[in-house]
């Protein structure tokens, strides 16, 4: 019963990872960070783009960061063989014996971490990034303890980095906000020999004076803006490595005053063509979408197309768009709902989200490609 099933054809939606766009992104950060090495940010299931891609697409990394040990479980048996590194260290001391076994680098932000360092009869020092508070108030140690917690760590043979986490480096025009915890960090750290990492993407972008001997690229490493606008990144070059496509499945003839979909929330203007989409807001496309939200629709052509908007709310398997636009389009035309043609940004933007929530939230029904 189960061969039958997967021979059959799928439903239309399809998210396609693009691995060249993946290498492409990280040469853009090596360009942008050139004295810096790369921990590629891979939490969250690579962002949505699972971490099978990721390995593929960003081998040439020096190190990934992730969330937890499991999945540097994951990195090993795929065959990783560099760095990791575990962006909230350890959950529980228990995990010490496996994060050496799997040679991990670990985040330490608070005192019950540093106990099980000091605590653990270990049979290689770890490398520790020690995390700093210098104004984000999430994680990590106070300026006026960080000297006396890199002291112990350091005693019991840690091999120790320095690092903090700018809170509004995605905030262009607030250049002295970053500075501000910049100077925090450098005057906390003063004479405390150690490598440092600092800068995420957006210090990447927008704050090359706070990189680091280790950047952490995250969400420009899948072609997205920190800021949540396309507008500012596109003297970046970056390349959208997940297209989210489907199909047209109907077209629905309306006359002036039909209404469109649960509430009736948008109203035919005068006698027009609405094309149905296979996705939903049960695949991760946004609910709250509103009507002018962009979607791309292939003519047939090779890169040929045009956007129309959508129209009328998103419901669980479908959302629905205006065709005045595409009078080409017909059942089966092939539509993007973002990649290429329709940056995510810009379909976040009108669903008031940000395009990280959208590549993170793409539902396991969507099958994935790796190309």
């Amino acid at each position: 019963m189960a061969s039958t099933a997967n021979s059959l054809i799928n439903r239309p939606i399809l998210a396609s990872i693009h691995t060249e766009a993946f290498r492409h992104n990280l040469s853009r950060v090596r360009e942008l960070a050139p004295e810096s090495k790369i921990w590629s940010v891979i939490k969250s299931r690579a962002y949505g783009h699972s971490f099978e891609a990721a390995l593929q697409g960003l081998d040439s990394t020096d190190g990934f960061a992730l969330l937890n040990i499991q999945n540097a479980v994951r990195l090993r048996e795929s065959g990783w063989q560099g760095r990791i590194l575990l962006l909230e260290g350890l959950f529980h001391e228990k995990e010490l014996a496996l994060a050496e076994k799997l040679a991990c680098d670990l985040v330490v932000h608070c005192e019950a971490q540093v106990r099980w360092l000091e605590e653990y009869q270990g049979h290689k020092p770890f490398n520790v990034f020690l995390k700093m508070n210098s104004g984000m108030n999430r994680l990590g140690f106070k300026p006026a303890a960080y000297r006396v917690v890199f002291h112990r760590l350091h005693a019991i043979g840690c091999k120790m980095h320095h690092m903090t986490h700018f809170a509004n480096a995605d905030q262009i025009d607030r250049q002295p906000t970053v500075d501000g915890q910049l100077e925090v960090f450098n005057k906390a750290i003063e004479g405390l020999e150690a490598p440092t990492s600092l800068a995420n993407s957006a210090a990447i972008l927008w704050h090359r004076n706070a990189l680091g001997d280790w950047v952490r690229p995250g969400i420009m490493l899948y072609g997205a803006s920190p800021t949540g606008l396309h507008a500012d990144i596109e003297h970046s070059h970056l390349q959208a490595v997940m297209h989210l496509h489907s199909e047209i499945i109907d077209i629905q003839d309306l006359q002036k005053g039909d209404r469109v979909g649960y509430g009736g929330r948008y109203e035919a203007p005068e006698p027009m063509k609405v094309g149905v989409i296979a996705c939903g807001y049960a695949d991760g496309y946004p609910r709250h979408a509103k009507d002018g939200t962009p979607v791309w629709v292939s003519d047939g052509t090779q890169n040929g197309g045009v956007i129309c908007p959508i129209v009328g709310r998103v419901s669980m398997d479908m959302l629905t768009i205006d065709l005045r636009n595409a009078p080409f389009a017909q059942i089966s035309s092939r539509v993007e709902l973002w990649g290429n043609q329709v940056p995510v940004d810009d379909v976040a933007q009108m669903s008031d989200t940000i395009g990280y929530e959208l590549l993170c939230a793409v539902a396991p029904r969507v099958p994935i490609i790796i190309k």
